[in-house]
């Protein structure tokens, strides 16, 4: 048994992040596919957490425990991969990402404003409140439904956005879901400022004339609502078997290898521990079901889905099992460079440009399970993996945050989380995507 697990049962009795004291992350760049499967093999040898998946020509970012830190850099010495520090303590990190978010909660206290899902990093009752009053106070084009109950029994909630109550079959329906992997935090505030933008801010008639709406803006709460309170980096969902103690302790599933396309293949795990653990079956958890039935129930209709993750500046699509292109690949290419073009034109200079591709080919490995795939394989016909920016920060005592000169000062990128204060230009950015593949989708889809 992995010596992490002693760890995870004892967490609860320290100090907020104290799990994480002594964790290291570092930058790895393989110069070879010899060294780039060596740095694979470390993943379930040495427990290694990849943020980023290196490939050849791209650099990752690796997690390694205290226990695993020398044999790690003696592997990388001797094999000699290039490598670097990228965070030398990552509960340092951790506790000063607490202070910036709490300081953002003050500062709208301070104001008296009310503090949204797209401001800040949230939990799961505040975002639920969030679309609550939305669903309320404009009942004539939301409906809020809750799909099902999480393995805790956290309602799993999407707001349905739309002129003409789902009836007009003219009009094709977009689906968006966010934080399928827990730890993925800016994906729950991109899906919350999409709302925002339908309902409460529309400056474009066309969305809500041509399109139905579904956001699901949290699809796996217990995860999320884990990596609030007890673990940072949780990824999964926290399903267990009772008749099992070993699914006890290490509890859940990767939501995003667990939906029924090659499951269990490649790019996944049998392994319970593992982050990538695709499951005892197809569809085991009742949140990969959940999505599921909501892409099934409007298929008819359904022309974008896009799954929003993070992080690494990418746009995925179909097949990411074996590379394989799709039949609509190049409908699939044209509507994600649009989606990637209109990104660019609103992103901030320290953002890198989204490349977009086959999620193979991008991002250097297989995976099988993914919902995107699934998506597609019923018959989406544009289905997207999102992976939101990912900048490292340097956080600075003197810095001010609405100083414009923060956005562009690269010296101090080297952190591994996404700052409060880039929240609002991210899920900007992210809605020019979505808006323009959605309104490209109906182009070619309808043609």
């Amino acid at each position: 048994m992995r010596e992490w697990i002693l760890v995870s049962l004892c967490a609860v009795a320290f100090a907020k992040h104290e799990i994480y004291s002594g964790w290291k992350s570092y930058y790895v760049a393989p110069a070879s596919q010899e060294q780039l499967s060596i740095l694979g093999s470390l993943e379930s040898k040495l427990d290694v957490d990849y943020f980023v998946r290196p490939r050849v020509d791209r650099e990752g970012v690796a997690l390694v425990k205290p226990q695993y830190q020398e044999e790690f850099l003696n592997v990388l010495a001797n094999e000699e991969i290039s490598h670097r520090i990228h965070n030398e303590d990552i509960k340092s990190q951790l506790d000063i990402e607490d202070e910036h978010i709490e300081a953002r909660h003050a500062e709208f206290r301070a104001r008296s404003t009310p503090e949204k899902p797209y401001d800040n990093y949230l939990r799961l009752d505040a975002i639920y409140n969030y679309m609550d009053e939305v669903a309320a106070n404009y009942p004539n084009i939301v409906q809020q439904v809750t799909a099902g109950r999480s393995f805790q029994g956290r309602p799993i909630k999407y707001l349905k956005i739309s002129s003409t109550n789902f009836e007009d079959r003219s009009k094709s329906v977009i689906f968006v879901d966010a934080t399928m992997h827990a730890r993925e935090w800016i994906t729950t505030p991109a899906a919350a400022y999409a709302i925002h933008k339908l309902v409460e801010n529309r400056t474009d008639s066309e969305l809500l004339d041509n399109f139905d709406w579904i956001i699901m803006p949290v699809s796996n709460p217990d995860g999320y609502e884990y990596t609030h309170t007890n673990e940072r980096f949780w990824r999964k969902t926290r399903s267990f078997n009772i008749e099992n103690l070993i699914t006890f302790i290490c509890r859940g599933v990767d939501g995003n290898r667990n939906f029924d396309i090659h499951w269990g293949t490649v790019g996944s795990s049998d392994d319970i521990c593992a982050d990538n653990y695709a499951g005892s079956a197809p569809f085991s958890e009742i949140e990969t079901r959940l999505v599921r039935d909501v892409l099934n129930e409007n298929l008819s209709r359904m022309i974008l889905y896009i799954t929003l993750h993070s992080y690494g500046s990418m746009i995925l699509y179909p097949w990411g099992h074996d590379g394989s292109l799709s039949n609509n690949a190049l409908g699939l290419h044209t509507v994600g460079i649009a989606m990637a073009d209109a990104i660019f034109a609103k992103t901030l200079p320290i953002f890198p440009r989204y490349r977009v591709g086959n999620s193979m080919h991008v991002i250097g490995y297989a995976t099988s399970g993914s919902a995107e795939d699934y998506a597609h394989s019923i018959g989406v016909p544009l289905t997207y993996t999102y992976e939101l920016p990912g900048i490292e920060h340097d956080y600075d005592e003197d810095e001010d945050e609405d100083d414009d000169d923060d956005f562009a000062d690269d010296d101090h990128l080297k952190g591994f989380h996404l700052d409060p204060q880039y929240i609002r230009p991210v899920v900007e950015e992210t809605w020019e995507g979505i808006s323009v593949g959605a309104k490209r989708a109906r182009l070619i889809v309808r043609n």
